[in-house]
């Protein structure tokens, strides 16, 4: 480890890391690897689990006794109850403040057809946007608290 943070700083031991402030100092190489969970803020856990199951097959997991998570994938989503978060914590936790992307193989229009059969409303889409790897087509929907998902399929070109 300490070469990986040599890289980042040569002057390890003799001072403190620069500020992220400092705009003159060389970016390091990207030291994330991938993201492992995000923790979303929700008005009832028991609404959200229903709904990330049902509509987008989520494995709901507890984990130290009472806590849920929805999984998926290698990552999950971590649920803290407005009101009952976990520390430490984000420092505005708000249901509804979320906007994320997820990617799926579903072709799309399977998954609007799956939507429209558990009257989920779609906002948007599908449209054409630009995903962490290239384009991708997505659709746009709410769940419970008023998240905004955005469920997307890889363009091939």
């Amino acid at each position: 480890m300490a070469d990986r943070w040599a890289l980042v700083n040569p002057h390890m031991g003799s001072k403190t890391l620069p500020s992220w402030r400092d705009s003159s100092q060389t970016p390091p190489p990207c030291l994330i690897h991938r993201l492992d969970h995000i923790v979303m803020t929700v008005k009832s856990i028991k609404d959200t689990t229903k709904f990330y199951s049902k509509i987008l097959g989520m494995e709901v997991v507890t984990f130290k006794e009472d806590r849920k998570a929805l999984c998926f994938g290698d990552q999950k989503f971590n649920l803290h109850e407005v009101g009952k978060e976990f520390e430490p914590k984000a420092a505005h936790p708000v249901p509804g403040s979320l906007d994320i992307c997820l990617i799926t193989e579903v072709p799309l229009e399977e998954m609007i057809q799956h939507l429209k059969a558990c009257d989920v409303p779609i906002e948007e889409g599908p449209v054409p946007r630009t995903g962490a790897k290239g384009p991708i087509m997505s659709i746009y929907f709410r769940d419970p608290d008023r998240n905004l998902i955005e469920v997307s399929n890889y363009i091939s070109s």
